[in-house]
């Protein structure tokens, strides 16, 4: 058999354990932490659901090896609590029974405790300590570690490696990056000590050298142990590339696998996690430069997705391994899809950003895309229906592509009707913003799968009450999605006027001067394409603020690319009149004045199509109505709702 990605599927041996592929699952945080910091059911079959998926390697995430220098809500592991070495048992068994090897990350947050904490004044009563006394940029008082408490930290993480080996796992994960502890004493801007710690890059790299001797000790020979590192801290007065090449060959005799990462808590979530405003593998370079210094295997990580980059990652040497977190949320089965030639079916992480926000908002987890992610215990098996049954799904955006591929997975027979000539719904118009692809590839992803699932699909189709009346359907499920927000304003409907949703028929009559009307999530990515462009433009908001609509992951990065951009911003406008020259608007004080553009882009927002609704209710006994149709809202939304409605039927 010849494998469509031959270096990407080639198992690898670390240490004295092997590995079925290339394709590793990165550290990601549980999604039901007990009160008492073990692993609780729900986060078993979160990190269960990579290991059925292919991946050759599942890090849980994370482990604090010292609770009493670090008090987060995140795993601890000792013998004293009560179901703390029996979680972690049951989670390595979880992992391993599907082949795939179990690791633990071993973390210590060190002055930024507390971090992941959904009550956020609660990082207030934990104590911070780093490498030096100092303050954090939110107020809370750091202390410098003592040399008795080093030691004690140190011995803590070999403790800790022991008792993970002890539950089952055959790897451990040190966290040396991202600007935790590890990282802190790396780094000459947390680390200002004088003594046999601090100063020199030889003496900043002891304590990582204690920490990694302290676990070999622990673990013994031939048990790999990946260390976690930032290629490079990637800000004024962190460590750069260079440092980090040093630091890398400092530490390589004490580790089996170099797990190459970017960035510090210092420099931005959206580096360390590349956005969807990055190229994917933007990161990929700080492991290839390494790579070429150490002896070790090298992991490397940061937005990737697409099989035939990471190929070419693992072809031309860049890397021995390629580790990814947020696109096996997305998909779990990537790597069984690689490795089986069925790289088409992948659904792709669309770097939303919805799984961290999620996770900061009520410590939970959901993915845009995946509606089983941090609920595998709700239905993880989509199984056949008692009775198979004639569904008519209405509309093929996201929520009606979800709900038709779901129910024909299920047995039944699926018509989904399409008003428009293409599958995907309001996802058909993000083809034209190059950072926003993915979103309009989902669309045809769902709708190849739904198709090979048995689903007919009939495009060019409206669905009338008489339509669904003659095709008497057990159930109908609908999901005519949202249309676009058209303000009673004059000249709105001028030839200088587009409406977001039309953008990707229109890109061509876009002028070199740009108003974006609606400073929503949409409005304001495609005031970023167009800066992205070289185009000038100004960004008019009725309300006070930007992108409310937005998480609060990816809302940051959203408003730093549009200061980065240099795009004119003019909230507490409301737009009066639209002319030849640009967007006549009413300032916070009621005075007329004219924002120049002679392109107006309309992205006033999305209104429920409750007409369509209304006029299908009664077509079917059973009737549902998901994804816009209710309420103006996200894709996740849409395809969890979709989900959800074929698996009741």
């Amino acid at each position: 058999m010849i494998r469509k990605y031959p270096n990407l599927s080639k198992p690898i041996q670390i240490g004295n354990v092997h590995f079925r592929n290339r394709m590793f699952g990165a550290p990601m945080g549980g999604t039901d932490i007990t009160a008492d910091c073990t692993i609780g059911r729900a986060s078993t079959a979160f990190y269960e659901l990579r290991a059925k998926g292919g991946a050759a390697s599942v890090t849980v995430s994370e482990l604090v090896v010292h609770p009493e220098t670090e008090g987060s809500h995140m795993y601890h592991l000792d013998l004293q609590t009560v179901g703390a070495l029996s979680s972690f048992t049951y989670t390595a068994d979880a992992i391993r029974r599907h082949g795939a090897i179990a690791s633990v990350e071993l973390s210590h947050s060190g002055q930024y405790a507390g971090t992941y904490l959904t009550d956020k004044d609660k990082k207030k009563g934990l104590n911070q300590w780093g490498p030096s006394d100092g303050v954090r940029p939110d107020g809370l008082e750091v202390k410098a570690l003592t040399e008795a408490m080093i030691a004690e930290i140190v011995e803590a993480y070999g403790t800790s490696a022991a008792l993970a080996k002890r539950a089952g796992f055959e790897m451990v994960m040190v966290h040396g990056g991202h600007g935790w502890l590890i990282n802190q004493f790396l780094s000459p801007y947390f680390n200002k000590r004088t003594d046999h710690y601090g100063g020199s890059l030889e003496n900043r790299v002891r304590f990582a050298q204690e920490v990694l001797d302290s676990v070999r000790k622990a673990v013994g020979p031939g048990f790999p142990i990946e260390f976690r590192m930032s290629g490079s801290e990637l800000f004024d007065g962190g460590y750069d590339l260079t440092e980090g090449i040093e630091i890398a060959k400092l530490l390589e005799s004490r580790i089996d696998l170099l797990h190459v990462s970017a960035g510090t808590y210092q420099r931005g979530f959206g580096v360390t996690h590349p956005s969807m405003f990055l190229p994917h593998g933007s990161n990929v370079y700080l492991a290839a430069e390494i790579k070429k210094h150490v002896s070790v295997p090298v992991a490397t990580i940061g937005g990737l997705n697409d099989p035939k980059m990471m190929e070419e990652i693992i072809a031309t040497g860049k890397a021995d391994i390629v580790e990814m977190a947020r696109a096996l949320l997305a998909d779990p089965e990537l790597p069984k899809k690689v490795m089986t030639n069925r790289d088409d079916h992948i659904i792709h992480c669309l770097r939303c950003f919805t799984c961290m926000a999620e996770r900061a908002m009520t410590a939970t987890r959901r993915c845009a895309v995946n509606p089983l992610i941090g609920r595998e215990l709700d239905g993880m098996e989509i199984l056949p229906a008692a009775k198979s049954k004639k569904v008519l799904v209405v509309g093929a955006g996201p929520a009606g592509l979800q709900a038709a591929l779901t129910a024909a997975r299920r047995g039944h027979k699926v018509v989904l009707c399409e008003k428009g000539d293409e599958v995907g719904g309001i996802l058909v118009g993000e083809q034209a913003i190059p950072f926003k692809h993915e979103m309009y590839k989902l669309g045809v992803t769902l709708g190849k799968l739904a198709e090979e699932a048995g689903v007919e699909i009939r495009l060019n189709t409206e669905v009338t009450k008489a339509y669904a009346d003659q095709e008497n359907a057990d159930a109908i499920l609908l999901a005519p999605g949202s249309a676009p927000i058209l303000p009673p304003i004059p000249g709105l409907d001028g030839e200088n006027v587009i409406v977001v949703n039309d953008l990707h028929h229109r890109q061509d009559q876009v002028s070199d001067q740009v108003v974006v009307l609606g400073g929503g999530l949409a409005g304001c990515e495609a005031a970023i394409h167009f800066a992205r462009e070289g185009k000038q433009v100004h960004l008019v908001e009725m309300r006070a603020e930007l992108a409310p609509d937005a998480n609060i992951r990816h809302r940051p990065i959203l408003l730093g690319e549009i200061e980065a951009r240099g795009i004119k911003v003019l909230t507490g406008h409301k737009a009066v009149r639209v002319q030849p020259e640009g967007l006549a608007c009413l300032d916070g004080e009621g005075r007329e004045v004219l924002v120049p553009g002679t392109s107006v882009i309309c992205a006033a927002g999305q209104r429920p199509r409750r007409d369509v609704v209304n006029a299908l209710w009664d077509s079917a006994l059973e009737v549902a109505q998901i994804g816009d149709c209710v309420k103006a809202s996200t894709i996740t939304t849409a395809i969890y709702q979709g989900h959800h409605a074929a698996m009741d039927l």
